[in-house]
């Protein structure tokens, strides 16, 4: 699966480059009509909800879970606790229960179908739900009791999963974990019990993933530091940690899958098989950019090889993106769908594991519930199922328009008193009708941006390049061969 490629804020203050980054936000709120307050009736039925959740029988809050997610996150979807069963392991995700709040055609519920997913960008943030429940009353927060969907996954010595089961329950986090404090309890060797399985389970899963031929692309995140009167922005490679931490999402994620495929009900996250065309392209490439690419190689095998670090590799990774574009939902009752493989996991797959942040979680976790209860699922759930694919590609498409509006604004600001400026860079992509227009990164400051020349771009190699463009109004940055 590719990483996020959204920019993070790591530092900012009250200076001009901040209030410059946050009045750019503004706008492109507005320009996407993606306002992050609520009406007032949908905030008193949150808070309302809030102070009344239905919370279920079951008490698991003898078990200490941990959430782990970046610093300062307040919507907390996930905890998990971690333990071994004889030759192997126990697995138990907690999974935020926004269902014992929100109920259906409400006031709160309406406004979710609405906005469909959390958008995230910089320091800011457009919620899906209230902040009284997404970062209160429904949030794992430590040292709280909250309502969930408990799920119980028993794992073989070899990461294989034997059995899964979800039930309602109500939880205590014990603590909140960011990846960084985790890698390093990790790499110190002074992980609990419960942390310090999350390596051996995490690399087995891996492992698993390789075997099957699924996809992971070594995107790195961007981050920001605005400060003073200056931006400056940076690529981060992920953790071994936060990529530990994906494989119990996706664990989960996969036993959902199964759960309601065998059903023959549900909600899956989809991605078609690439058009060979495109793998031949990218063999093209390859031999463009002199990266040896032996034909008994697969092509998963062949992207975990790369290393961004190495320009022509960067190119290569960034070329490979394409092929995991076209990812989908689909909802089916009855019948079991055509296409219902996520082949970048090589594996059928579904959300679950945000409801917090993502609407489709709730409605494929109560398939889910009923499902292991042996018990029929919720007609209201049956019935919002058809719409749920379109209403989800919508708010996927505004939320990925969302990130590149912002990413392109930090870029902008980043270089705005650079222009004329000459720096170094790599082409890691030229247009396919166009090859005199592309896109080059840059390492300092860590940019990736249009470059426009008069000559066909060497794909792959380094290039000067000289700044034209560094418009933060407009948020649009150009680049031209020095």
């Amino acid at each position: 699966m590719p990483s996020s490629r959204v920019v993070r804020v790591r530092s900012a203050d009250h200076g001009v480059a901040a209030a410059t980054l946050r009045a750019g936000i503004e706008r492109i709120r507005s320009d996407l009509d993606a306002a992050p307050d609520f009406p007032a009736e949908v905030e008193a039925a949150a808070a309302a909800a809030a102070a009344a959740p239905r919370l279920p029988d079951l008490d698991r809050t003898d078990v200490p879970f941990v959430t782990i997610d970046p610093p300062g996150a307040r919507d907390l979807d996930q905890a998990m606790h971690l333990s071994r069963d004889g030759s192997g392991y126990v697995v138990q995700y907690a999974i935020a229960d926004v269902a014992a709040f929100v109920s259906p055609g409400d006031p709160v519920d309406v406004e979710a179908h609405r906005r469909g997913e959390t958008l995230y960008g910089a320091d800011s943030k457009v919620p899906l739900h209230p902040a009284v429940l997404s970062e209160g009353a429904a949030s794992l927060l430590p040292g709280e009791e909250r309502p969930v969907l408990l799920w119980t996954t028993r794992l073989d010595e070899e990461g294989t999963r034997t059995d899964v089961r979800v039930e309602r329950a109500r939880v205590r986090s014990t603590a909140q974990l960011t990846y960084e404090e985790v890698q390093a309890q990790v790499d110190a060797g002074t992980a609990d019990g419960s942390l310090a399985l999350l390596r051996e389970i995490g690399e087995l899963r891996l492992a698993r993933e390789a075997a099957r031929g699924g996809v992971d692309l070594p995107l790195p995140e961007q981050e920001v530091d605005v400060a003073g009167e200056r931006w400056h922005l940076e690529f981060r490679q992920q953790l071994p940690a936060e990529r530990w931490n994906a494989q119990i999402s996706l664990l989960t994620g996969f036993a959902a899958a199964d759960l309601m495929l065998y059903a023959r009900v549900g909600l899956l996250r989809t991605l078609p098989p690439p058009d060979p065309r495109d793998v031949q392209r990218l063999h093209r490439t390859a031999r463009a950019l002199g990266i040896d690419w032996p034909a008994e190689v697969l092509y998963p095998d062949f992207v975990r090889a790369l290393d961004p670090s190495v320009p022509a590799h960067a190119a290569m990774v960034n070329a490979s993106a394409r092929l995991l574009r076209g990812s989908g939902y689909v909802a089916f009752d009855g019948e079991t769908p055509a296409q219902p493989l996520h082949s970048a996991l090589a594996e059928e797959y579904a959300h679950v594991t945000a409801p917090l942040r993502r609407l489709g979680d709730r409605y494929a976790g109560e398939v889910c519930l009923a499902l292991c209860a042996g018990t029929d699922v919720p007609e209201w759930v049956r019935a919002a199922l058809p719409a749920l694919p379109k209403t989800l590609q919508s708010s996927g498409s505004r939320s990925r328009a969302y990130e590149r509006a912002v990413l392109d604004l930090v870029e902008a600001g980043v270089l705005a008193d650079r222009v004329g400026d000459v720096f170094p860079g790599v082409v890691v992509d030229v247009d396919e009708d166009d090859a005199r227009r592309g896109v080059v990164v840059l390492h300092d400051p860590d940019v990736e941006a249009r470059v426009v020349s008069s000559t066909p771009l060497p794909l792959g190699t380094d290039l000067q390049v000289r700044l034209t463009v560094a418009d933060v109004e407009a948020r649009r940055v150009e680049f031209a061969p020095a």
